[in-house]
């Protein structure tokens, strides 16, 4: 009978488990790490010497306790006696934890099929934690949104929700009726969802050069389309990880794919790119950057195979080729021609800003 410690000690997570926990005491101690703990393999914190009361929970090895400890790893640990669950050796330091999003990512895992193997759902921890998260984040952002569609209470009924295909993207078959306008219900309906999670994407953009900073690489969907260009004009862009924000998200990727960095962002609308089929929600920023010569060149992370090559436009071009179709990539299309309407506004924001801050302090 193992004794939860941190993370799995907690609350949300410990209901989720072992509801029937009981209090065992506390051990003296102190957690490093394990900031994605539930959220990430290899993210448990471990135990060092402090001055911490750590709260300890006797807990049975319930079905949902025992399924959770073998998708991420996780075996009791020795310590005085005691068989210790939810410690680890974190990988890399990390945001603080997020039991909200931790318990989620819980209720996610344990709705799996059970004969879907612990290895191959632990693989697939990064994108399961994304698209968690941009579910939270979807609920979160919108509930103050106007009304659209049939007014009635109840509007849509999922019956069922299955993953025919789960890999590093995953395709949800969803089997729902819908409240028609009319009044009525449809019949059953099956629709098909490319789930991909929320990203970031950003336009570095230099006032003082008046240019931007542009990339390409290789891209599956013009080339599977039968593309005889499937290397396309972009922006930076990424998936928003889970626990991060998406103005993080924009400023990591910025770092990644080109190596600059964004001094402050501003927020273009934010869109869905094709609802009728896709799970993406795109965050669309302009990036203030400097962008002297020479700063284009080869970038992207290896452990990731990307091979981005970048380039520097002058804004005025930049609009040119939006205006004139050589923009087919939808996220930047839609910057160009935000920045081209905006642009003046910002820089009357950037000139306020730079007079309203003390001297010697860089603007926020």
């Amino acid at each position: 009978m193992p004794l939860l410690i941190g993370p799995l000690a907690h609350p949300l997570i410990r209901a989720r488990l072992a509801p029937q926990a009981t209090g065992a005491g506390s051990l003296q101690g102190r957690l490093e790490g394990g900031g994605l703990a539930g959220i990430a393999a290899d993210a448990w914190p471990r135990l060092a010497p402090g001055d911490d009361d750590l709260p300890l929970w006797r807990a049975d090895w319930t079905p949902a306790l025992r399924r959770y400890a073998e998708i991420f790893g996780l075996e009791p640990q020795g310590h005085h006696g005691r068989e210790l669950l939810g410690l680890g050796e974190p990988a890399s330091d990390a945001p603080d934890w997020q039991p909200e999003l931790a318990a989620a990512m819980a209720d996610w895992l344990l709705a799996l099929p059970e004969d879907r193997p612990a290895a191959a759902i632990r693989r697939r921890l990064p994108m399961i934690a994304t698209w968690v998260a941009s579910r939270q984040r979807a609920g979160a952002e919108t509930q103050g949104l106007p009304h659209v569609g049939p007014a009635a209470a109840e509007r849509v009924r999922i019956d069922s929700v299955e993953e025919p295909y789960a890999e590093y993207f995953s395709v949800e078959a969803i089997r729902l009726s819908q409240h028609r306008n009319d009044g009525g219900w449809t019949d059953p309906l099956a629709r098909a969802v490319f789930v991909s999670g929320d990203a970031t994407v950003v336009l570095p953009w230099d006032p003082l050069r008046d240019r931007v900073m542009l990339i390409d690489q290789l891209r599956a969907g013009p080339l599977a389309r039968g593309d005889a260009q499937p290397w396309l004009y972009e922006t930076v862009a990424g998936r928003v990880d889970a626990g991060e924000t998406p103005q993080q998200a924009a400023r990591r990727e910025a770092v990644e794919e080109t190596g600059i960095a964004i001094s402050r962002l501003f927020a273009a609308p934010h869109n869905y790119p094709s609802p009728g089929a896709v799970a993406e929600y795109l965050y669309l920023y302009v990036g203030i950057a400097e962008l002297p010569d020479g700063s284009a060149g080869l970038g992207g992370l290896a452990t990731e195979d990307e091979d981005i090559r970048s380039h520097l436009i002058p804004r005025a071009e930049l609009t040119r080729m939006a205006l004139a179709g050589e923009i087919r990539n939808g996220p930047l299309l839609n910057l160009a021609l935000w920045l081209e309407l905006r642009h003046q506004d910002i820089r009357r924001e950037l000139a306020q800003e730079a007079k309203t801050v003390p001297a010697g302090l860089p603007p926020s």
